[in-house]
């Protein structure tokens, strides 16, 4: 059952205040590769073992769990920013994987964004219309960095699909646009009685322990380029 936490507003009235939609903010292109080079890590079953490429590192703020805010229901996940001003650091409403979401209340006008109000950190809806509503310091967000994918996105994965024996299954997924390509996406079996060393397409992983639920691993080398 999704919590809800009816909060107090701070603002008077349901419209407070006008802005404008400010797009100032420039997210980054990075390469990430994780879990680092050298580093012992555990995955568990279905979980990344390596992940490797090019995704969009943005300043975000995620909000963990469903909140009323005068109406407008605010759901878990992260909201990008798109820019500020002097009264407003604002976050945009997507429909990314991870994003969360705000579900208009009944007579509310569309919401457009969310915004922090820098005077005293309270999180406020931003309407279609270029208001700012429902202001409040009870729903609790973390400032935060959130990679996502884009157009010029690629990744690659190694997953973890469990042991048979002496036998660990390998996922490969290849991740184009935020979109799985099918032809590139591979599984394959690794006995540990040959090698405790496991390689695909340029990387290099020693298994030191793995059962049924997870494994325990080092990254030696990541993918070719």
């Amino acid at each position: 059952m999704k919590k809800i936490l009816f909060t107090s507003i701070i603002t008077a009235g349901l419209l407070s205040a006008c802005a404008t939609p400010s797009y100032n903010y420039k997210p980054e292109l990075k390469e990430i590769s994780k879990p680092p080079i050298g580093q012992v890590a555990t995955a568990n079953l279905g979980d990344h073992m390596l992940t490797q490429g090019m995704m969009v590192q943005q300043d975000a703020i995620y909000i963990d769990g469903d909140y009323n805010m005068s109406g407008n229901t605010v759901s878990s996940g992260y909201f990008a920013k798109q820019g500020e001003d002097e009264k407003y650091e604002q976050y945009r409403i997507s429909n990314d994987v991870g994003a969360g979401k705000v579900a208009k209340g009944i007579l509310r006008d569309p919401p457009a964004l969310l915004a922090i109000r820098k005077e005293d950190n309270a999180l406020c809806v931003m309407t279609i219309y270029n208001y700012v509503s429902s202001c409040t310091t009870e729903v609790p967000y973390q400032k935060t960095n959130w990679a996502t994918a884009n157009k010029n996105s690629f990744q690659q994965t190694l997953l973890y699909n469990g042991k048979v024996g002496n036998k660990i299954n390998i996922g490969y997924r290849e991740f184009s646009s935020d979109t799985a390509r099918p032809a590139f996406n591979n599984d394959v079996e690794y006995d540990l009685s040959q090698s405790k060393e496991i390689g695909y397409k340029g990387a290099l992983i020693d298994v030191i322990d793995a059962d049924n639920r997870q494994i325990k691993y080092k990254v030696t080398k990541g993918f070719d380029k």
